[in-house]
Parts: C-alpha cells; structure tokens; sequence
C-alpha cells in the first residue's frame, strides 16, 4: 500500500486540477481529500457546491474559496496564474468530475502553458468512461462530444457527423431535452442504432437503458410524459457500421429536402442562402446520398416558397 504523499509532493507543482466525485462520495480519492486539506485557493465551478462537498467529507480547510465558471474565467485565469507563479498552491475543481471536460478550466491551463507555469492532475471519477464502460458498446474506439449543441444548426452539423462516425460516441444532455434528441437521433441516424442512456450515475437511482435509438426515443417519451425523467444524462451511441450512413436510408429527395431545411436554419442566423447551401454541402458525410450546393440552394428556395420560411 502507497503511502499517503507528503505536502510537498502533492504540490509539486502550484496548480492542480482535481475531479470530484459524480455522485457517491466513496469515490472520493484519499489525494484529493489532502489537496482540499492543504490548498491556498480553491477554484470552483460553483462555490456553494464545493463548501457541501466539504462539509459532507467533514474536511477543514484554510483556503480561500474562489468562483471560476464560464461567465469569468478569461479575467480569473489570468489572476490565478499570477499567483500560481508566486508559489500560491491553486487546487481547480468542478461541481463534479474533471475540470475543463465540459466544465471551466481550460482557459486557465491554457493561461498555465502560456505563463510556463507548472500543474498537474489529480485524476478520478468521471461519467464519461462511467457510462461508456456501462454501455455495453464498444469501448475499443470512442469520441466525447460534451453536451449536445442547443442551436439548431449546430446541432443537425453534429448529427450529420455522427451518420457516418465509426466510433462510439458519448453525449451529455438534460432531463428536459433528453427524449426529443433521442427521437431527433433515431431519425437522423436511423431507428436500429445501438444506444445507451445512463443517468444518476454511481448514485442510489443509478440507472443504464440500452437499446436502439428507436426504443430508447419511445421509452424516453413515455417517461418524459409522466414526469419522470430526472438527474444527469449522458448518452452512449454505437458507431455506424463500415461504410454505413444513416442518411443512406433517405431518398435522394428526402435527403435533399433534410438538408434544405438546414440551409434555411442558417440563414436565419444571418448567412446569405447560396453561402449556407455550400456550407451544407461541404459538410455531408461520406456515402449516402450527396446533394450538390447548386441542388441544395434550389431545394431550399423553393421550401422558402411552398412554406413561406
């Protein structure tokens, strides 16, 4: 057994980034529980969270509690380096899991290498490989998209590259938006698609759905309707057989008719039509259906005028 480390080696460097736990406090490391003990300042996501998780580990610290989330990070970072650089021990946390993997923290690692400041991590829970070892998919080969983009456009970009990605693919969402991008997913890649839902994970109500996106859209509805969806989600979704396209199962026009609604999406938000058309275009995956720019932009002109859009 590994001998709990001396305060100097645990802050061998000035900035540490630590994960915390996602759910069950057993997960706690016994390293961070020394850095939350020894640090100077402690840069959390949310302040109030990391004084619970103090205080539910009953551990008693003098560090300087101090905000770092996405609102002032750019101004944070720079001050925290600063102090990094004077010999301030700086211990970087999140509400729960690793800092900057879909959190706050990037822009204060990157502030670091700049300064040519030292940091390190202290590893630990994490519902990325959680849910993906849970999953029951492939494990060989993923990708992490963090949490599924809001804007409509950027989102249909997302599921266009999944079409066609051959790695699994872990996903974060809401309780709210959950079932409508299970559905929105089952059209897009197609209803067989092995996928799997985990939510509250490592908690008491731990729970893991596995089936096709159709199933799990279906499943999902249902209990969206009963109030019953809750707690963190994260999506797994097998990745496309070799050669395989989800967009294959189209029509050429219904492909075509998908994509212009996209185009239209984009000029929403301001892009001239013929430059949307050929940003759609370019960004189709391999196989399936391929709809020109020239094809995409009279599709799409002539929704605008069936549809008045």
């Amino acid at each position: 057994m590994t001998a709990p480390d001396s305060e100097s080696q645990l802050w061998e460097t000035p900035v540490v980034l630590a994960a915390t736990p996602i759910g069950n406090l057993g997960d706690t490391t016994e390293r961070l529980r020394q850095l939350l003990r020894t640090a100077e300042i402690i840069a959390c996501e949310d302040t109030r969270r990391t004084r619970r998780l103090l205080q539910a580990l009953a551990i008693s610290t003098e560090a300087k509690l101090l905000s770092l989330h996405e609102h002032n990070e750019a101004s944070r970072s720079e001050q925290l380096v600063e102090q990094a650089a004077a010999g301030t021990r700086i211990l970087v946390v999140s509400d729960a899991g690793m800092p900057a993997v879909s959190d706050p923290g990037h822009r204060l690692i990157t502030a670091a290498v700049d300064a040519g400041v030292g940091l390190t991590v202290a590893p630990g829970a994490s519902a990325v490989t959680t849910a993906l070892a849970l999953s029951g998919l492939p494990t060989h080969a993923f990708t992490f998209g963090g949490f599924i983009p809001r804007k409509q456009s950027e989102k249909q970009s997302l599921f266009a590259r999944l079409q066609s990605e051959e790695w699994t693919t872990v996903l974060f969402e809401s309780p709210h938006r959950i079932a409508a991008v299970a559905a929105e997913l089952a059209e897009a890649l197609g209803p067989s698609r092995r996928a799997a839902v985990a939510r509250e994970l490592t908690k008491k109500y731990e729970e893991v759905l596995r089936g096709s996106l159709a199933e799990l859209a279906e499943l999902l509805e249902r209990r969206h309707a009963e109030g019953a969806l809750r707690g963190e989600f994260v999506l797994v979704i097998a990745g496309a057989a070799p050669g395989d396209d989800g967009a294959a199962q189209l029509t050429a026009a219904e492909q075509a008719q998908r994509l212009a609604e996209l185009v239209l999406q984009r000029t929403e938000e301001g892009i001239r039509l013929k430059d949307a058309a050929k940003q759609v275009a370019a960004e189709q995956p391999a196989g399936g259906h391929s709809v020109s720019s020239r094809d995409l932009y009279q599709a799409a002109l002539e929704r605008r005028k069936t549809t008045g859009e």
